[in-house]
């Protein structure tokens, strides 16, 4: 099985093809853009399953998934770490293969990712359910959608620089919500407010 993982982080990156590659059946490629990944396709494909990250240069939103989609074949999967359930609707009524949250469990990316190749359509019932989640949380029903989408980058390590990539929006507008946040949680730092929202099961 040939898979193609395309993401501009390369924690990231690395990350999920060592999960992948851990599987004695799985072959894994690697691009940092999407032009480098739809030359790849071009050249190398079509491939099994190719995973794309939303944000990533060159996307340009859901045309470089309908792009990756005509150049693969089909099998072209999302992953993102910020994208709302709406983005993930939209892909993959594009015809996307899935729809991947960057939080999910090694093992749950290699179902996954197996479940792709096999030719169904992916897509976690948690995460397309989140918009309940959210409101049922104590914490959650205290923040904005801004404020709680702040919160869970957080959670993953995330400068307010990558943030603001994440969430299209100036790095100004991030602290903002990074300070609104704190004080909401009463937390006295970044690293404190991501303790609160694991400890309390938030995320």
């Amino acid at each position: 099985m040939r898979i193609l993982i395309a993401d501009d982080h390369e924690l990231v990156r690395d990350a999920i093809s060592a999960f992948l590659a851990r599987e004695s059946d799985i072959d894994v490629d690697c691009a940092d853009t999407f032009d480098d990944a739809h030359s790849r396709i071009e050249s190398d494909g079509p491939y099994d399953v190719v995973i794309l990250d939303y944000q990533m240069p060159g996307m340009n939103a859901l045309d470089g998934l309908k792009l990756a989609l005509r150049s693969n074949g089909g099998n072209v999967a999302l992953i993102s770490g910020s994208a709302d359930k709406s983005v993930a609707e939209r892909a993959l009524a594009e015809g996307a293969a899935g729809f991947l949250p960057k939080t999910m469990a090694a093992k749950s990316l290699v179902h996954a990712v197996r479940f792709m190749a096999a030719g169904e359509q992916y897509a976690p019932i948690k995460y397309m359910t989140q918009d309940e989640e959210e409101s049922s949380h104590p914490l959650a029903t205290l923040l904005t959608r801004r404020e709680f989408r702040v919160l869970q980058a957080l959670c993953r390590g995330l400068s307010n620089k990558e943030i603001a990539r994440e969430l299209h929006v100036q790095e100004v507008t991030v602290k903002v919500h990074v300070k609104t946040t704190l004080r909401k949680l009463n937390a006295r730092n970044r690293t404190q407010a991501a303790m609160i929202a694991r400890d309390t099961g938030l995320f």
